[in-house]
Parts: C-alpha cells; structure tokens; sequence
C-alpha cells in the first residue's frame, strides 16, 4: 500500500479574470474548486493509473468537510485526522495576464493531533511506501519528516520525500527510497543553476552521497533526470505539449515513477513513466488519467 502525507492540504478555487486590477472590484469568467496538496495530488493520480493509496494528514472546518467529499469523490481512501480549531486552508489562484496566489493560512495542529498521525503509521510494514511531501506549517515542529521517517524506520517502509531545501537535506540521513527535486530546487541546495540535464547529473549523485537511494529530478521544458541507486543514469527530453497547468506535475511525476516501478520492476520504466505522467498533467486543466499517459508513452 502506498501511504501519502500532506501535513497542510487545502481547497484550491480557481479563477480567471480577463484583466485583474488591485483596489477594484473583478469578475471571474471562470470558477473551480479542487482537492489541493502535493501528497493529495499525488494520490489521486496513483487512483487515475489504477492504483490504490491511503491519504493522511490534517484537516479541519467546514472546508476539511469538503476537502474530504473531493477526495473521496475522485476515489482517493482519506483517513485524515480532524483538528478541533480552525480550517483547512483555501488557497485562492488567479490567473489573468499576471497569476496571482492567495494562500491560507491552515487549522491550529495540537501535539495530540501529531500523536494521531504517527499512531496511523503504526499501520505501515514491509512493502509499504510513505510519501511525505510539501511544506510544513508553522504550527508544527520543523522536523516532522525526520519524525515520521523515524516512526517506520526498520519496517521495510520505503519512504519518497518531496520537500525543498532544509526539509529535503534534513531528510537524507535517514535515507530515503526517493526524492524529487526540480533543477531550480537541487541548485538552490548546493549554490548553483542548473539548466541542462547532464549539469543535474553530479549533483544528484551528491544527494545521493548525503543519503538518497534514488534521485529523480524534473526540469519542466527540459525534461527530467533519474540517478537511480543501481548506479545508472537516465536522461530524457520533454514530452512536445503544450502547457495548460503547471500544478500538481511534480507530485504526477511521484505517482507515475512508483506506478511504472510497481507494475515492471525497471528504474528506466519507472523513470518513462514518471516523466510521462508529470506531462499528461501539465498538459491538461485536471490531473494525469492513465489514457493521457499512455499515449505520452507511445509518441
């Protein structure tokens, strides 16, 4: 089973507004609202390439109600705790001839409310994947990767962790199955840019040297990167598409990296299929379906 943790999900409600101007009132010519939060997203692309997954984290309010009726609707197994103050976040994105964010601020998590989340991952063993992803609240200690990787270290669990700079290097001595940096993110760690696939390459390899296992890393028009733990190397272009929605492409790329390596067994199938899968969502308004990948795949 595959367990995903967003520690701060959210509503998304997106809007279009032909020509935004602060101080004024604006009309939306397009409205929706959608489950948000990279380990969400990530668990409900497994579901769209048939593969079942548990989500965990917190939510809280009448928009934690909501949330989880998303979820569920979309066919994601939710077994989030409910926070007694506050609300699952909104996060409002405006998209005019500049985007635009607004996003909440999130329910007050408890210490108890930790307890809950770690007693869940008593559930996890042998064969399992834990996949800890996006930021950490301000409420909440800093260290909550190290303290869930911690809870099922010694289980055979095998932990993904998609999480920027300190989340993401404090991770690594605990040596993680994957990460999944962007180019902008692993540069950002070591000081420099990297804009060019075998430019990744070295680095990746450092990340390896501080703890990870695998290394997968996304370079949006550039295509992406996977060092893998058996010592090879595979590089790829993207796929030819056009651009609707960047969101949720990298947590696209984690479920179809674990989808490929679960149904072949191959890093170089898994890597394929991360890739395609990342593209399929960025090339459409919703999240990668199994029929949008394939055909990636085939071209």
């Amino acid at each position: 089973m595959i367990y995903t943790v967003t520690f701060n999900p959210s509503l998304d409600y997106i809007v279009r507004v032909d020509d935004m101007r602060l101080g004024a009132i604006n009309r939306t010519t397009y409205e929706r609202v959608l489950p948000g939060g990279k380990g969400v997203n990530v668990s409900i692309v497994l579901g769209n390439l048939g593969h079942t997954s548990r989500a965990l984290g917190f939510t809280a309010g009448f928009t934690g109600s909501e949330l989880e009726r998303l979820c569920a609707e979309a066919g994601v197994d939710c077994d989030f705790i409910r926070v007694a103050e506050g609300m699952t976040r909104v996060n409002v994105k405006v998209k005019s001839a500049e985007e635009t964010e607004l996003n909440g601020m999130g329910p007050n998590i408890t210490v108890a409310d930790v307890e809950a989340l770690l007693e869940r991952l008593d559930a996890l063993g042998e064969g399992d994947t834990l996949v800890i992803s996006g930021s950490v609240p301000a409420c909440l200690p800093s260290d909550m990767y190290e303290r869930l990787m911690v809870c099922v270290a010694g289980r055979g669990v095998r932990v993904v962790v998609d999480a920027e700079r300190d989340l993401l290097t404090r991770a690594l001595p605990h040596h993680p199955f994957l990460v999944k940096p962007n180019n902008h993110e692993l540069g950002d760690i070591f000081g420099v840019t990297l804009r060019r696939r075998d430019e990744v390459v070295p680095y990746a390899r450092r990340l390896q040297e501080m703890g990870a296992a695998n290394v997968l890393v996304s370079m949006a028009g550039e295509g992406g990167v996977l060092v893998a733990q058996t010592g090879e190397v595979f590089e790829s272009p993207a796929a030819r598409g056009t651009v609707v929605n960047s969101v949720g492409a990298g947590d696209s790329s984690v479920a179809g990296f674990l989808v490929g390596l679960a149904e072949t067994g191959s890093y170089e199938a898994a890597f394929r299929m991360g890739l395609a899968t990342g593209s399929a969502s960025a090339f459409s308004e919703n999240l990668a379906t199994r029929a949008e990948v394939e055909v990636l795949l085939a071209s």
